[in-house]
């Protein structure tokens, strides 16, 4: 652009007397505008074209607008949109006078943006940063306003950002953050259609997949084979069994580089491989080197053996010509009983987890333990999620989660009151795309109009697990926590199965054996046979003995025996086994331990009469069954005491 065409553009004389209108206008001292004038007229005077000069190297450039302390008009020229400015010129200057000019002529639309930031709680100085620095630098590089700027222009400026030669790998970062958040305060105010990725996404196409599979012929098999996959499956079953076709191609070129092509495997090289990797080295970040878990070199027999039984099922010509992988080769699997959490770690966590300053975490860590459900359906809870059926109660509507089913989990007080707290702080924003469905959700746990990733709700449990004294608590121990709790309160499995979300009994029975009745009379029985002098006796109090008035006036199924105390929690039900030999027809009092049978009586009566006033019933007959038998065995002992007497 000539100086003459500058001109025209600014509808003025010439763009010099443009820029000397302009610098009469600012409320700045007369010193600084005859700074500003002299830097014009050494420019011009070296230069003459803009245009021309910004065809210089971005190095020269920045030491030419130095020298001549021409960087005022210049950035007057960009903001005023006479001259369009380059990526790499804006970039290799992070602050100036450029972005504070450019926000000066278009104030209403820095007002906009920065009331969008303040809205979504960011703090004032990264207001600063994407809502003035980041817009005029994209909306100056980009020739736009803020409503017109595009998708398209964010890629091609961060593509030139990227490839930019003058800005420094630190700076580019930074910049990249600031492009991303400004990409999201678009979003909210409806510039753009989409939100930004978020940074830690590792959303993949199908070729990335299995692009380091070294043998061509075999990486088309694999991708043309995801892509069919990718119609049924879950994007992260598609990512994983890319990733498993990669592990046995990897190892099949460091082992048998020449074989190219799945028609060339036979028996022998899969059963090479079966040894491998049966405890092979694992190729993560945390855990390099060390052997995988069970569970991983499951994934990848099964995943070799569905790939190869779907390639001969659809009759494709690059199939083996046997079957290769069999169900035996598949390592088994242990079966873990739920771990979930003591009654006292369960309650010293949520303790702890009441005292975290993380409003969003705590909420849906209470959440998560007053529910059941699991992380990622936790993280898909929509805004209206919260069903009132009036005499059914409060209940909960869990989308479409880990096995693609839809559910209802009843509410209790304290848990409907955490989703209360965290709706009230939630705060509106602009609904977001769901990754599945491809359609607009509120969902439930967005912050600064981004939905929380799981790694908060981690650090937070982490935070208060340390703070109650336990190890590492996974979130899934919440899980097993509240079914456990469930089943031990009596709950049937079949309804379990219908809270939980499961859709195969089999993954409910794990539960049964945790609290199973069945078991433990048959334990109870054989213990009896046994050892039948013998007698398990729990303290209320974890071994600690008792003081007698305290343990008469505990809430706990008591028994008095002569020897001691016996305390049974209400959930466990009443013990078929109490005081059995004091009622047993063979047994015969010891003449000498009146005074002890008499108090076992004394004590007896008062449990009958403190089960009675609690309305246990049961607990109130079996005393008396217990007193009417210690006072026959006493009237035996004083009779034969007068007889001898």
């Amino acid at each position: 652009m000539t100086l003459a065409h500058a001109t025209e553009a600014a509808g003025s004389t010439d763009l010099a007397a443009a820029y000397r209108i302009y610098v009469e206008g600012l409320a700045c001292a007369q010193r600084g505008k005859r700074l500003r004038i002299r830097g014009l007229d050494r420019f011009l005077a070296r230069f003459g074209d803009v245009r021309s000069w910004m065809a210089r190297p971005t190095s020269a450039r920045l030491d030419d607008a130095r020298r001549a302390d021409a960087w005022p008009f210049l950035s007057w020229c960009f903001a005023a949109e006479h001259v369009r400015p380059d990526v790499d010129l804006l970039g290799a200057r992070s602050n100036g006078a450029h972005f504070t000019t450019w926000c000066q002529l278009h104030r209403y639309d820095v007002d906009v943006a920065v009331a969008m930031g303040r809205h979504l709680g960011w703090a004032d100085s990264w207001v600063h940063q994407v809502c003035e620095s980041a817009l005029a630098f994209v909306c100056m590089t980009g020739g736009v306003p803020l409503d017109g700027l595009s998708e398209a222009i964010f890629a091609t400026i961060t593509a030139e950002l990227d490839a930019a030669p003058t800005v420094t790998a630190n700076h580019r970062r930074v910049l990249h953050g600031r492009i991303r958040a400004l990409r999201q305060v678009c979003f909210q105010l409806g510039v753009l259609d989409e939100p930004p990725a978020h940074p830690n996404s590792r959303r993949r196409a199908v070729p990335d997949h299995v692009a380091a599979i070294p043998q061509p012929d075999i990486r088309r098999v694999a991708e043309r084979y995801l892509q069919a996959c990718s119609a049924t499956l879950r994007p992260s079953t598609v990512e994983d069994r890319g990733s498993s076709l990669e592990l046995f191609a990897i190892w099949l070129a460091d082992h048998h580089p020449s074989i190219t092509r799945l028609e060339q495997l036979d028996r022998a090289v899969i059963e090479e491989f079966l040894a491998w990797n049966h405890g092979r080295p694992s190729r993560g970040r945390r855990a390099a080197g060390r052997p995988v878990s069970i569970a991983r070199q499951h994934q990848a027999v099964s995943t070799l053996k569905t790939f190869f039984e779907d390639l001969a099922l659809w009759g494709w010509a690059e199939r083996p010509a046997q079957p290769l992988v069999h169900r035996s080769d598949l390592p088994r699997l242990p079966e873990a009983v739920p771990r979930a959490l003591s009654p006292d770690a369960d309650r010293d966590l949520m303790a702890a987890v009441d005292q975290l300053d993380d409003p969003a975490a705590r909420c849906a860590i209470k959440i998560l333990r007053g529910t059941g459900l699991r992380l990622g359906e936790l993280l898909d809870l929509e805004l209206d999620c919260v069903i009132n059926h009036a005499d059914h109660g409060t209940w909960l509507r869990v989308p479409l989660g880990k096995l693609n089913n839809e559910r209802t989990v009843p509410l209790d007080q304290p848990t409907l009151d955490a989703l209360d707290e965290w709706v009230s702080r939630r705060g509106r924003c602009r609904p977001l795309i769901h990754p599945r469905t491809q359609r607009p959700v509120e969902f439930l746990f967005v912050i600064n109009g981004r939905r929380m990733g799981a790694g908060r709700i981690r650090r937070a449990l982490d935070l208060a697990a340390a703070a109650a004294g336990l190890g590492h608590v996974h979130p899934h121990q919440l899980r097993h926590t509240y079914a456990t709790s469930l089943v031990n309160g009596g709950m049937s499995l079949e309804a379990l199965m219908a809270v939980l979300g499961h859709v195969t009994p089999e993954m409910t029975l794990r539960y049964a054996h945790l609290a199973s009745d069945t078991i433990r009379d048959a334990y109870d029985t054989a213990i009896a046979k046994t050892r039948p002098r013998a007698r398990l006796v729990a303290g209320p109090t974890g071994g600690f003995i008792p003081d007698r008035i305290e343990w008469l006036r505990s809430e706990w199924l008591k028994t008095r025996v002569a020897h001691g105390f016996c305390s049974r929690h209400p959930a466990a039900g009443a013990c078929p086994y109490p005081n059995i030999c004091e009622q047993c027809d063979n047994f015969v009092p010891d003449p000498d331990l009146r005074d002890v049978i008499a108090a076992q009586l004394a004590d007896v009566i008062e449990l009958r009469t403190d089960a009675a006033g609690r309305g246990w019933d049961d607990e109130a007959t079996r005393h008396q069954h217990v007193a009417d038998s210690l006072a026959t065995h006493i009237r035996h002992i004083d009779r034969a005491a007068d007889t001898s007497g």
